[in-house]
């Protein structure tokens, strides 16, 4: 029996949350677990992290490139963060889309305003809350990446940060890593479905109806 394939334009899927809430966890989990799903490799102007590599984690760059790249156009988005600038490469994303790849992205409310106005038909936009605000703060201090004075000045800006939850399509509560991975590939499998994203279907229909 022959099987036709429905074209379908990409999503843009975006997860944002103060840090430490699990925006980055999640994230992972999902690409590890969908072959059709790849992770938006932001550039950056922050140091590397141990373990980091250029090119996988971030594109590693000098604030005189970064400068360049919106200059030119070359980002999607961008933002500075606890004083370094973050940016989505807009070639890469864009190309993916137009294939029918997905991409999935962690960045903050800044990045999401600015996606949301160059990319509004293909963004999905996902909040993912903490529990409470001592579980925030343990989940910043178990990971050891920070210094003290940066895990209080994370701490700070987080209410300013969650104050943005409206401004998403989805909002979910990260209780349990487990159980937030799959709300939110049940988001992603349901986005994928939406009739406007299958550009191939009314020709589909056609040929199902001989028409």
């Amino acid at each position: 029996m022959e099987k036709r394939e429905i074209k379908r334009r990409g999503i843009l899927m975006v997860l944002s949350s103060p840090s430490g809430a699990g925006k980055t966890t999640i994230t992972r989990a999902l690409v590890a677990q969908d072959k059709g799903l790849a992770m938006s490799v932001s550039a950056t102007t922050r140091p590397k992290r141990t373990g980091e590599v250029d090119g996988k984690d971030y594109y590693f760059v000098d604030q005189a490139r970064f400068d360049a790249m919106v200059k030119h156009g070359d980002l999607l988005e961008h933002a500075l963060v606890f004083g370094y600038s973050y940016g989505t490469p807009r070639a890469p994303v864009m190309q993916a889309l137009a294939n029918g790849g997905d991409i999935i992205t962690d960045i903050d409310w800044q990045g999401t305003q600015q996606l949301s106005e160059k990319a509004r038909d293909d963004l999905v936009s996902v909040f993912v809350l903490p529990p409470s605000m001592a579980a925030l703060e343990q989940r910043l201090r178990a990971r050891a990446q920070d210094s003290t004075e940066v895990v209080k000045a994370r701490m700070a800006k987080s209410s300013d940060e969650m104050s943005h939850w409206p401004e998403y399509d989805y909002v979910i509560v990260n209780n349990d890593i487990e159980d937030s991975v799959r709300r939110v590939r049940s988001i992603l499998d349901a986005e994928r479905a939406r009739r406007a994203r299958q550009i191939g279907l009314a020709e589909f229909v056609s040929r199902l109806r001989g028409v």
